[in-house]
């Protein structure tokens, strides 16, 4: 699966996702690309703590919530370029090792399609191992701008649209909302 589009919500489907499959028992694992290792989303707290549910009572399905990469969006983190292609590399290393183990039953390859975009993970490597991956596994990426070649292997691809956001007339990001 790919949300993708320059409109809102793309991650937030993607987590909706994943709050479904942890309902049904799912092994879910979200590997965050892109924002700031520094910052903790809502979206982070609630599905760690049904993580935590589970280790504790057995109740839905495990949890594991990863930064790949260097992590940084719009205020970058220090070093070079070169560091954060090396780091976005090492992550993708990482998703392919837990692809081919069968880890998870749910992947949620969070802000993945710019790694893609940047150069830093190549999108034939990406599309042929998700095209070839063992298993039943659901895997969805989001980002903007998704390759075209990501988007033809797909099998459900969505792109959200911005047609009005608060934002464009300087409202900030609103707590609990953005």
């Amino acid at each position: 699966m790919v949300h993708t589009g320059d409109g809102k919500g793309k991650s937030t489907a993607a987590f909706g996702l994943a709050l479904r499959s942890w309902n049904q028992g799912w092994n879910v694992g979200v590997l965050q690309f892109v924002k700031s290792a520094k910052w903790r989303i809502g979206e982070q707290t609630v599905l760690e703590r049904l993580g935590q549910l589970h280790d504790d009572t057995g109740e839905g399905g495990p949890v594991e919530w990863h930064k790949m990469g260097a992590g940084w969006s719009w205020s970058r983190k220090e070093g070079e370029e070169s560091d954060h292609a090396a780091e976005a590399a090492e992550g993708w290393q990482e998703i392919k090792r837990r692809l081919a183990a069968e880890t998870h039953d749910l992947l949620v390859l969070d802000e993945f399609t710019y790694p893609m975009q940047w150069g830093w993970v190549d999108v034939d490597d990406v599309v042929e191992t998700l095209s070839n991956r063992s298993g039943r596994q659901y895997v969805v990426v989001t980002g903007r701008r998704a390759h075209p070649k990501l988007i033809e292997a797909a099998d459900l691809v969505t792109e959200m649209t911005k047609v009005k956001h608060q934002m464009d007339r300087g409202q900030k990001g609103q707590r609990g909302i953005e």
